[in-house]
C-alpha cells in the first residue's frame, strides 16, 4: 500500500522523521489551543484490521466474540482520555486502482494455497507469519463499531482521500493508519497504528515536513515524488528507467543507504533541480517517457490534491510571455548587427531580454521575437494579468492593440480581452456594424467564424446567422456527424439544446441524446430523459486528459435514474448501514476479496458460486424497476475471487427473475413506505432472493435470533448437496452453545487438530452472513441486523470443535454439552431446516449412509446435477464448476430448477 519503497526508506534511512508521541498529551495540547473543541482522530479502518484482530485463532472462520471485545477495549481507551474517533472504510475500488487490487488478490491466492498445504501437512494452524484475516472482517467491523456507538463512514471513493480530506477540513488531531500515502497528502499529522501501545497510548508520528527537509523538497512536490516512485495508481515499472537515470547522474550517493534509499534521494534531487530552473511541467514532459501514460500520470498526481489545493506542476507560464517588474537594464552586442542592444533582466526567469524605443511614448519597452516571421515585435504590460504581450498599431485608431499569431495563416491578428473569462481572443470587423467581434477558427473550413460567450459555461461558442431573422445564433458540434448545428435555449431548464431539421415539417426542432441507445430523440418524446446529461461533447476536450482534483468534479452515470432511491442508497452506504447496494445502483460493479478456500478440494464450491444466484435476484430487485421483469436489466460486473479466475476481466452477471407472492415490489415501497403490511412484503422479498418463499412457515416458527441462521442453512444445504447431516449438527450446535459462553471460555478452547474441510465450511458460512447483510439492506431491513452478526451466531473454534465431535459420531447430547434446553432448541432448529429442505426435494442424510464414491452435486465431473449461477450447467450437463473458466462470461437469467 502507498508509495513504493517509502516505508522502508523512512524506517532505515531517515529515522528522525519518526517521533514517539503520546495521544493523551497531544489531546491536552489540542484542548488548550482549541477551548471547547474535542480532539478527534480519523481512523483508516482498513489499515487497522490486522492490529485489531488479536485472537490467536484465525484459521477457523474468526473468533468474533474475542474480536468484538478487542474493538470495545480499543474504543474505551481513547474515550477515557477524551479523544473522539471517526472510522473510515473503503466503499469501492476506483478504476485506476483495479490493477493493484487484482495484483493483491492473486498474491493472496498463493498465500491461501500455502496455508492449506500447511494444514494438510501439520493438522494445525500456521504461525502468525502466515496470518490471513478471516473472511468478512472488514464488513462486520463496520457494524461492530456502530454497535459500540462510534461514528463510522464508508467512502464513495478510495478511503485514504476521504480520510485526508476530513482530517484537513475538520482540524483533526491526526490520522491513525498504516499507509505512506498519508506522508504525501498535505493534511493533519499522521500516526502509525502498528506502533501504537494501547496501554500507554504511545505511538510514532511520521512528520512530512521533516521528510521534505531530508529530501530538499517542498510539500507540494511530494505528490510528484510519489508518482515517480510508483503507488497504487502508477505502476512501479512505469518510470523504472527514469529512476535509474536519476541514480546514474546523482553525485551524492550514500554508502550507508541501500539501493532503494539512494533511488529515492536521486529522484528527489532531480525534482529539486527542475524546480530551481522554474521549468516545471514542460521540463518533466521532455524528460519523462509519458507517452500514452500522460493522463494516468497527471491523475496520479492529482489524486493527492485535497479540496482547495493546487499543484505547481500542473501550471506553466504561456510561451513567449515575459513578466517584468523593476527591470534591470544592461547592454549586449547583437550577434548579427554587431551593435549594442539595450537589455533588461526578467526577474522571474533571470534571463536578459532585448528592448526597443516606443516611438509614441519615447520609453524603452521589451520586445520578443515572432517565431514565424523572425521579427522583433514590441510588447506592453496587460494590466489584468500584469504580463507582457505583443502589440500592433490599429490603422484606424492609431492605438496599440495586442496581437496573437493565427496558427493557420501564420499572420498576426488583433485580439480583445473577453470580460467573462479574462482571456485574449482574436477579433474581426463586422462589415455591417463596423465593430470588432471575437472569432474562432472553424477546423473544417479553416475560416474564422464569430463567437459568443455561453453565460452558463463561460466558454466561447461559434455563431451562425439565421437566414430568416438575420440574427446570430450559437452553434454546437453534433457528436455523430461532427458538424456544427445551431442551438436554442430551453425556456424551462435554461439549457441549450441542439436543433435538427424535421424532414416532415421542414422546421428545426430541438433534439436530445438518449444515453442508453445513443439515439437522438426530439425533446418531449423520451420520458426517461435525464436533464443533467451533457447535450454534446466538445471534440477538443479528451475525457482521459481531464485532471480530477477532487470528488466534486466527478459526473457519475448511474444504473438507475430515480434520484430519491439513489439518495437513500447513498446515505445508507456512507453511514455504513448497507453492503454493496449503492455500488450496484451507482456503478453496476461489485467486488469480493479472497476467502479461505482450498483450490484442491473438488467437493466444496467457492462461495462466489454458491451465493451468486442470491446476488442475481438482488440485481433484479435493484435494477429491474419493480415488476420483476429482468429482460431490460443491465448486467452487473463482478470481481469475485475464486480458484482459476485470473481476474483479467469481471464476470458479467445477468439478473435472475424473482418469484414473489403478489409480484416484485418497488424499491420506494420497500425502502420508504410506512404502511401496514409493508414489513411482511419486505420479508417475502428477502425469502424470494434466496428462493425460499416456500420455507416461510418453518422460519417463522423458529423466530429470532435464529431465523436468519436457519434461512442461510436451508439455502446452503439445498444449494450444495455435499453437505451432510453431521455438518448441519455442527452448525446448529455451535450457534446454540455460543449463547451461554463467556468470551474467556472461548479463548481457552483447545482443538484436537485442524481439519481443512471445516476451515472452508467456516469461511463459507461467514460469507453467507455477509450475503444476508446485502439482501437485508436491499429489501428494506426486514430483519434486525444484530440477528446475523457473527459475534451472536458463530465462533470459529467452537464450530471446529463441534465439527470434529460430529465427525467422530458423538451424540447430539454431547454436542449441546448435556444441556436440556439447548437439546430442545436443537431439535426444533434441525426439524425446521430438514422440513424446508425436503420441500425443495433435498433430503439431508448422514455421511455414514453415503456410498463411497458419493461426491454430491458440487462433486466430481460425472455429477450431472450441480448448480451454476443460472441454475444449470453453463456448458452442458456434467461440466464441473471448477472447469467453468473465468472472464467476461455472461450468466443467463434462466430460472434454475430445483434438484
Amino acid at each position: 500500500m502507498g508509495v513504493r519503497g517509502l516505508q522502508g526508506f523512512v524506517g532505515s534511512s531517515c529515522p528522525h522523521i519518526c517521533t514517539v508521541v503520546n495521544f493523551k498529551d497531544l489531546a491536552e495540547q489540542h484542548r488548550s489551543r482549541h477551548p471547547g473543541g474535542t480532539p478527534t482522530i480519523v481512523v483508516d479502518a482498513m489499515c487497522c484490521l490486522r492490529y485489531w484482530y488479536t485472537p490467536d485463532s484465525w484459521i477457523c472462520g474468526g473468533q468474533w466474540r474475542e474480536y468484538f471485545s478487542a474493538l470495545r477495549e480499543f474504543v474505551k481507551t481513547f474515550t477515557a482520555v477524551g479523544i473522539k474517533l471517526i472510522f473510515f472504510f473503503d466503499g469501492m475500488v476506483e478504476q485506476n486502482k483495479r490493477d493493484e487490487w487484482v495484483k493483491r488478490r492473486l498474491k493472496n491466492n498463493r498465500e491461501i494455497a500455502r496455508i492449506f498445504h500447511y494444514i494438510k501437512s501439520n493438522k494445525e494452524q500456521p504461525g502468525r507469519n502466515m496470518f490471513f484475516i478471516p473472511s468478512g472482517l472488514a464488513v462486520f467491523t463496520r457494524f461492530a463499531l456502530k454497535t459500540l456507538g462510534q461514528e463510522t463512514r464508508c467512502s464513495l471513493q478510495e478511503a485514504d482521500y476521504e480520510v485526508a480530506s476530513y482530517g484537513l477540513q475538520n482540524d483533526c488531531l491526526g490520522i491513525l493508519g498504516e499507509d505512506t500515502d498519508y506522508l504525501i497528502y498535505d493534511t493533519c499529522p499522521y500516526f502509525s497504528i502498528s506502533e501504537l501501545c494501547l496501554d500507554s497510548l504511545d505511538t510514532v508520528m511520521l512528520c512530512r515536513e521533516k521528510l521534505c527537509q531530508s529530501l530538499g523538497l517542498g510539500l507540494s512536490d511530494l505528490p510528484l515524488l510519489a508518482c515517480l516512485l510508483g503507488n497504487d495508481v502508477i505502476p512501479e515499472g512505469m518510470f523504472e528507467s527514469f529512476r535509474y537515470k536519476c541514480l546514474s547522474s546523482y553525485t551524492s550517493v550514500r554508502e550507508n543507504f541501500d539501493k532503494k534509499g539512494n533511488i529515492i534521494l536521486a529522484v528527489a534531487d532531480h525534482i529539486a533541480k527542475v524546480r530551481r530552473l522554474h521549468q516545471g511541467e514542460k521540463k518533466l514532459e521532455e524528460i519523462l517517457p509519458l507517452g500514452t501514460n500522460k493522463a494516468l500520470f497527471y491523475k496520479g498526481v492529482a489524486s493527492y490534491l485535497l479540496p482547495g489545493q493546487r499543484s505547481p506542476w500542473f501550471f506553466q507560464k504561456p510561451e513567449g510571455v515575459i513578466t517584468l517588474d523593476k527591470p534591470v537594464v544592461s547592454m549586449i552586442s547583437g550577434p548579427e548587427s554587431h551593435w549594442e542592444v539595450p537589455m533588461c533582466t526578467d526577474p522571474e526567469s533571470k534571463q536578459e531580454v532585448p528592448m526597443c524605443t516606443d516611438p509614441e511614448s519615447g520609453r524603452d519597452v521589451p520586445v520578443c521575437t515572432d517565431p514565424e516571421s523572425g521579427r522583433d515585435v514590441p510588447m506592453y504590460t496587460d494590466p489584468e494579468s500584469r504580463q507582457d504581450v505583443p502589440v500592433c498599431t490599429d490603422p484606424e485608431s492609431g492605438q496599440d492593440v495586442p496581437v496573437c499569431t493565427d496558427p493557420e495563416s501564420g499572420q498576426d491578428v488583433p485580439v480583445c480581452t473577453d470580460p467573462e473569462s479574462g482571456r485574449d481572443v482574436p477579433v474581426c470587423t463586422d462589415p455591417e456594424s463596423g465593430r470588432d467581434v471575437p472569432v474562432c477558427t472553424d477546423p473544417e473550413s479553416g475560416r474564422d467564424v464569430p463567437v459568443c460567450t455561453d453565460p452558463a459555461s463561460g466558454r466561447d461558442v461559434p455563431m451562425c446567422t439565421d437566414p430568416e431573422s438575420g440574427q446570430d445564433v450559437p452553434m454546437c458540434t453534433d457528436p455523430e456527424s461532427g458538424r456544427d448545428v445551431p442551438v436554442c435555449t430551453d425556456p424551462e431548464s435554461g439549457q441549450e439544446i441542439s436543433l435538427s431539421s424535421d424532414p416532415e415539417f421542414k422546421q428545426e426542432v430541438p433534439m436530445c441524446m438518449r444515453s442508453e441507445s445513443k439515439q437522438k430523440l426530439p425533446v418531449g418524446t423520451n420520458p426517461e430523459f435525464n436533464p443533467e446529461a451533457p447535450m454534446f461533447t466538445n471534440p477538443e476536450i479528451k475525457q482521459e486528459d481531464t485532471i480530477n482534483t477532487g470528488p466534486e468534479m466527478k459526473q457519475q452515470v448511474t444504473m438507475v435514474s430515480d434520484p430519491e432511491i439513489l439518495q437513500v442508497a447513498r446515505a445508507h452506504h456512507v453511514q455504513a448501514e448497507s453492503y454493496l447496494v449503492y455500488n450496484i445502483l451507482s456503478s453496476g460493479e461489485v467486488e469480493c476479496s479472497n476467502s479461505l478456500e482450498d483450490e484442491l478440494d473438488q467437493a466444496l464450491p467457492s462461495q462466489a458460486f454458491v451465493y451468486r444466484p442470491v446476488r442475481q435476484r438482488v440485481y433484479s430487485l435493484l435494477l429491474g424497476g419493480g415488476g420483476g421483469d429482468t429482460s431490460a436489466c443491465p448486467t452487473v460486473k463482478e470481481w469475485f475471487v475464486y480458484s482459476g479466475n485470473p481476474l483479467r476481466h469481471p464476470d458479467l452477471v445477468r439478473p435472475l427473475q424473482m418469484n414473489i407472492p403478489g409480484g416484485t415490489p418497488s424499491l420506494k415501497l420497500l425502502w420508504l413506505s410506512q404502511e401496514p403490511g409493508v414489513q411482511a412484503r419486505r420479508l417475502d422479498t428477502l425469502l424470494a432472493c434466496f428462493d425460499l418463499s416456500s420455507s416461510r412457515e418453518e422460519l417463522q416458527a423458529v423466530g429470532s435470533p435464529f431465523e436468519a441462521l436457519c434461512c442461510l442453512l436451508i439455502y446452503l444445504f439445498v444449494q450444495v448437496d455435499t453437505l451432510c447431516l453431521e455438518d448441519l449438527h455442527a452448525f446448529i450446535a455451535q450457534a446454540l452453545c455460543l449463547q451461554g459462553k463467556p468470551t474467556v471460555q472461548l479463548v481457552d478452547l483447545e482443538l484436537d487438530h485442524v481439519d481443512p474441510r471445516a476451515v472452508q465450511l467456516g469461511s463459507l458460512l461467514v460469507r453467507g452472513l455477509t450475503t444476508l447483510v446485502l439482501v437485508n439492506s436491499a429489501c428494506g431491513f426486514p430483519w434486525k441486523t444484530a440477528d446475523f452478526m457473527p459475534w451472536n451466531l458463530f465462533d470459529g473454534k467452537l464450530f471446529h470443535q463441534k465439527y470434529l465431535q460430529s465427525e467422530k459420531g458423538c451424540t447430539v447430547e454431547v454436542l449441546v454439552e448435556q444441556n436440556r434446553s439447548r437439546l430442545t432448541k436443537f431439535q426444533a432448529l434441525k426439524s425446521a431446516v430438514c422440513r424446508a429442505c425436503v420441500k425443495e426435494n433435498r433430503p439431508i442424510s448422514s455421511r455414514r449412509h453415503w456410498r463411497p464414491h458419493h461426491s454430491g452435486r458440487w462433486g466430481r465431473q460425472e455429477s450431472s446435477s450441480h448448480r451454476t449461477s443460472s441454475g444449470h450447467s453453463r456448458s452442458g450437463q456434467g461440466q464441473h464448476w471448477r472447469d467453468q473458466g473465468p472472464g467476461s462470461r455472461q450468466y443467463e437469467p434462466d430460472q434454475w430448477r430445483k434438484y
